[in-house]
């Protein structure tokens, strides 16, 4: 004879399979791909980490995984050995940036899915001219370029290996879209979600601690081959910070009876339907040596008023006071 409670539970999960499967919905923490995911302890067996490689400044610790330390001119990287085949997954980061600056702080780091890893590089640690989709979390800004953002920033770049990520004007000529998020310096960690999902790719943060997901922004028609790599990379230049990995956590968003999950996709090249092309580098106005020299000769004819006033002053004083004493004799 079942109990009361056996039926009650039993009826629970049922109500919860058509529920969801009326409302379309697919529990992704079901399909949770341990072979691109990572966790803590991060080690196995031995002092490599399971599907995992590192390069740089990386150093692993029980509790992060430290790209960079708070320390100038360091970059490190950690890349997935094993390629992606899904066409629509979700990527889950959990990550922290703090550092000792107040007011200058930077460079930044990357979540990549690209076709080639392992790769030194200027864009925050790893390849420009990349193939793929880059995932920008900037903290630092030039303050010469021509976005009207605060920092830190994430923006979202797809490249088919013919674009250059621009540094000077903070990659505004080339992202998809971006949004400000404060994620430097909290007392928590922050998490990042990465959703590609027929087409669409949607980035949303939580920063707050909520557990709850706040939209950052979501781009239509952005295509991406299947048999890519997820990494993560971060650098520091002048100005630095510790760019903590906590985890990464890779979900498969395919459907078994959908069948554009079936579909090659491993050949086509990474593009986007409302990608901005790249607008021309125009470099800020320097100065020329004549408006140098302009500047001197204005320092030096102020110098020279000045220094006139001055005496005109003094002869003024003299012949006031010679004034006053012929009052007195």
């Amino acid at each position: 004879m079942y109990s009361s409670a056996y039926f009650t539970s039993c009826l629970t999960f049922f109500l919860s399979v058509f529920f969801s499967i009326v409302r379309g919905e697919w529990n992704t923490k079901d399909f949770l791909k341990r072979e691109h995911t990572l966790i803590k302890p991060y080690y196995g067996s031995s002092i490599d980490i399971p599907y995992w490689q590192y390069i740089g400044s990386t150093m692993v610790t029980p509790n992060h995984i430290r790209l960079t330390p708070d320390l100038q001119s360091r970059q490190g990287a950690i890349w997935n050995s094993i390629p992606v085949t899904n066409r629509n997954w979700e990527l889950q980061i959990q990550f922290k940036v703090h550092g000792k600056g107040k007011d200058l702080f930077g460079d930044g780091l990357a979540i990549w899915y690209v076709r080639d890893r392992l790769v030194d590089g200027p864009v925050f640690g790893s390849k420009d001219y990349f193939h793929g989709l880059a995932i920008l979390l900037d903290t630092y800004s030039n303050h010469n370029g021509p976005h009207n953002h605060q920092h830190p920033y994430i923006s979202a770049m797809v490249n088919n290996g013919t674009m250059h990520y621009d540094h000077d004007r903070d990659g505004s000529h080339t992202q998809l879209a971006g949004c400000e998020v404060k994620f430097r310096n909290l007392n928590h960690d922050t998490h990042l979600a990465i959703r590609y999902e027929n087409d669409v790719l949607t980035v949303s943060a939580d920063v707050e601690n909520r557990k709850a997901w706040k939209e950052c922004f979501k781009v239509e028609g952005v295509y991406l081959p299947t048999g890519y790599f997820i990494g993560a990379s971060a650098t520091t230049g002048d100005l630095s910070d510790n760019h903590d990995i906590i985890s990464v956590r890779f979900y498969d968003l395919d459907l078994p009876d959908d069948p554009k999950a079936k579909e090659d996709r491993s050949q086509i090249l990474p593009s986007a339907t409302y990608f901005e092309p790249p607008r021309d580098h125009v470099d800020d106005p320097k100065p020329s040596a004549m408006s140098g020299i302009k500047i001197f000769l204005l320092m030096l004819f102020g110098s020279i008023v000045s220094v006139a006033c001055v005496v005109i002053g003094i002869m003024f004083y003299q012949k006031h006071n010679e004034k006053n004493r012929k009052r007195f004799y």
